[in-house]
């Protein structure tokens, strides 16, 4: 089964899928960050699009067999003459023409090689669109799980902040502590409220743009969420280097784009070769039905065509019964047709030798690239780890402030600070996770991996001597 035939199931697949009503889609299912890549470039309408438009021209090009076949045809004819002195004619003519390409140096089969070349770098090109689709549906998804975690820390820190504030505020009434630190408590609480407020419609926009990219009215439960406590193995870099060059999808549309130009070479140093073809054709004529005059005709002709010089050479041999046999030859020259044509193959040339350089640079540029990723996914790494430090620490100093607020060497203000400062902890090690979840897939993307399937491979430890 070819590729777009396949996309081509995947379309029907889709098309059934999309007439289920949403809440039997979602009911009772979470979906993880693979399930949100496949729901949004399944509800991608250009990219579906993209796939028919590449099975029409597939079937076109399947069509473009039809020049190594006989080409036939037929016409007919009738010369009608009345003449007042001599006598009338009534001629009636028929004849079936045939054509069969015999040689043509190979012209006709590297320009379906280059037709052929061309769907498949729509392929990659469809492919590339793919992986953009589904980056941006994870790329979504870790925005939503960040903003709810970030949301709840900041929700509980606004609860704890507001039973500070009720024990203060009784305090106050007792006499145990002044006005102006329940006035200062609630501006530190009112602020904590706005910015929850403000959390909540960013997270609801989020959701909305998330469930727009899924093709969903409402937002299905998530299975993944953000661990600030997960330690992925780290990638080797010289081994990510090696796979990205083997495996980039931007790698592989340019070693496309260099092989159509090494085509374009060939089509061009084989123009000036001629084209042979077998000619054939079989006439019936006669004054009146049924027509009793026949003749055949069988030759080869010889086309070409040059910057300085263009022709074309036919020679026939026919029989026409019961007794005459017919030769012909005949041909044609032009010289200088086209002049500025003989550049072409230089130009050819000129152009392969960019693309090649091109493609050196692009080789060369992404195992860099994939190699700066690799170190950048360690030092995010590093980052989470020191933000879980700095969180253990906030953690200590906020039991050691409740502890000398009861021995009464601190505020419950200066508590309510350290509870702020915790949750900005929180946070920061929230945001160094999600921050490790999307530099570790861009390494999946720069290695033509699925979503999760770096992990797996770095558990395995077999398809890079080792691990990554």
């Amino acid at each position: 089964m070819s590729f777009f035939a396949r996309r081509r199931l995947f379309l029907m697949l889709w098309i059934l899928t999309a007439l289920l009503p949403p809440g039997i889609k979602a009911q009772g299912r979470s979906i993880s960050f693979a399930d949100a890549a496949r729901m949004a470039v399944a509800a991608s309408a250009e990219l579906r699009n993209g796939y028919a438009q590449g099975a029409i021209r597939e079937k076109a090009w399947l069509w473009g067999r039809r020049a190594y076949f006989p080409r036939f045809s037929l016409s007919a004819s009738e010369d009608d003459r009345l003449s007042k002195i001599d006598a009338d004619s009534f001629l009636k003519n028929y004849t079936l023409n045939v054509e069969q390409l015999l040689w043509d140096g190979g012209r006709t089969l590297l320009g379906r090689s280059m037709e052929k070349a061309e769907l498949t770098y729509l392929e990659t090109q469809l492919k590339q669109m793919k992986g953009e689709i589904a980056e941006g549906a994870m790329s979504a998804y870790r925005e939503v799980l960040s903003a709810r975690s970030v949301l709840a820390i900041r929700e509980a820190a606004l609860a704890s902040l507001a039973e500070q504030r009720r024990i203060l505020e009784r305090e106050v009434e007792l006499g145990l502590a002044l006005v102006m630190d329940l006035a200062e408590a609630d501006i530190t609480l009112t602020e904590g409220q706005i910015e929850v407020l403000s959390l909540r419609m960013d997270l609801a926009e989020t959701e909305h743009q998330f469930a727009e990219i899924l093709g969903m009215e409402k937002l299905p439960p998530l299975a993944e969420e953000i661990d600030i406590l997960r330690s992925p193995p780290l990638p080797v870099p010289e081994k990510v280097r090696s796979m990205a060059q083997e495996r980039n999808p931007e790698l592989a549309a340019a070693r496309f784009t260099l092989a159509q130009k090494q085509a374009e070479v060939k089509y061009a140093a084989r123009a000036w070769l001629p084209a042979v073809r077998l000619l054939g054709g079989v006439s019936l004529r006669g004054s009146r039905y049924p027509l009793t005059q026949a003749n055949w005709t069988v030759g080869l002709s010889f086309d070409f065509s040059s910057p300085y010089l263009s022709g074309q050479f036919s020679a026939a041999m026919g029989w026409e019964p019961p007794y005459d046999r017919t030769a012909q030859m005949q041909g044609a020259l032009s010289p200088l047709p086209e002049p500025a044509s003989a550049l072409n193959g230089p130009s050819a040339k000129l152009a392969l030798s960019l693309e090649q350089a091109n493609f050196r640079q692009t080789f060369e540029a992404l195992g860099r690239k994939a190699a700066y990723a690799a170190e950048k996914f360690g030092l995010i790494n590093r980052q989470r780890e020191l933000a879980l430090e700095s969180l253990g620490r906030a953690k200590e100093r906020l039991g050691l402030a409740e502890l000398r607020m009861e021995l009464g060497q601190l505020t419950r203000l200066d508590l309510m600070e350290a509870r702020l400062e915790y949750a900005q902890r929180e946070v920061a090690a929230v945001e160094a996770a999600a921050a490790l979840l999307g530099a570790e897939r861009e390494l999946e993307r720069l290695l033509d991996l699925y979503p999760g399937e770096l992990a797996n491979l770095s558990a395995k430890k077999t398809s890079f001597g080792g691990s990554l």
